[in-house]
């Protein structure tokens, strides 16, 4: 039961990875972790594919090994979290176009206090 459980949230996770390619404020590369992680607990194969994957494994191994996040891939996450505050400031009332910048300081702030791969 619980190896399913951890499969399907594998899944979910991987989907809201693709997900955060297009969209501005979700992420692709945590989910895609988070997505290992639950397919380490259940899946060895979807598990393996993802860590050898030639995008994500060495993001997956620089998280594992180190808690690390690369320069290149905390600009990302900058530059996307500063389009949602754009995006927000154009279509959204108040006091919703703040919904972004709390989620930017936030997170932004934990994200650049992770180590460097």
């Amino acid at each position: 039961m619980k190896r399913h459980f951890y499969l399907v949230c594998g899944w979910l996770s991987l989907a809201l990875g693709a997900i955060g390619a297009f969209l501005p404020l979700l992420p692709t590369v945590p989910f895609v972790i988070l997505a290992a992680f639950c397919f380490a607990r259940s899946s060895p194969q979807l598990e393996a594919w993802l860590v050898e994957h030639p995008t994500f494994g060495h993001h997956i191994l620089a998280w594992r090994e180190k808690g690390a996040i690369s320069r290149k891939g905390k600009i990302a996450a900058s530059v996307m979290f500063a389009a949602s505050i754009v995006l927000a400031a154009l279509l959204s009332p108040w006091p919703w176009v703040m919904v972004p910048v709390i989620a930017a300081a936030v997170t932004g702030t934990w994200i650049w206090t992770r180590p460097e791969e």
